[in-house]
């Protein structure tokens, strides 16, 4: 009865990953980057992100002092490597961003704000699989990593001298794209 009941389960494991296996080689899953994507491919990802960050991310607070110099550090950082995708202060959305599977938040708009520093440190340092957002882990270095983070943590609420130099990424990024 029991060698029955496993050789049941083993042979629909090897039915289900059979038909996974030809569906994906007939093109059935989509590999176009403008495709709407699945209901088990959105849980998937969010599950696996979520799982990852709660295991892997930095707990605290950001090992940098929250002041100008970090700030306008992490604002050229961004202008640098983040903006073509994740937009300036407008949130207008770059071509670049337009034709990304998935969609880039527009960090203006829709910000990290309320994210832990590690969360947010970690999705910079890391990427994010299976999106468009790239690992800076290896371009920049962890203090370049955490000032792009504290101006992340704080883009909403700059001080001035930050700000100005935000407003001057937005005319530049609005110019260009």
């Amino acid at each position: 009865m029991a060698r029955g009941v496993v050789l049941g389960v083993v042979a629909t494991l090897v039915i289900l990953g059979l038909g996974a296996y030809l569906g994906l080689k007939a093109g059935l899953m989509p590999a176009n980057a403008d495709g709407k994507p699945s209901r088990l491919e959105r849980w998937a990802a969010r599950t696996s992100l979520h799982a990852t960050l709660a295991r892997e991310a930095p707990k605290g607070p950001n090992p940098l002092p929250l002041d100008d110099a970090g700030l306008i550090a992490g604002i050229k950082l961004y202008a640098a490597n983040c903006a073509v995708c994740h937009g300036a202060s407008d949130a207008r959305a770059s071509n670049v961003a337009l034709g990304l599977y998935q969609k880039p938040p527009q960090l203006a708009k829709d910000g990290v704000e309320d994210d832990p520093d590690g969360v947010i440190y970690w999705k910079v340092a890391h990427g994010i699989r299976l999106t468009g957002m790239p690992a800076f882990g290896k371009a920049l270095d962890d203090r370049q990593l955490w000032q792009l983070t504290l101006f992340l943590k704080h883009m909403d609420g700059l001080p001035p001298a930050p700000q100005r130099v935000w407003k001057a990424v937005k005319s530049e990024a609005t110019r260009s794209s």
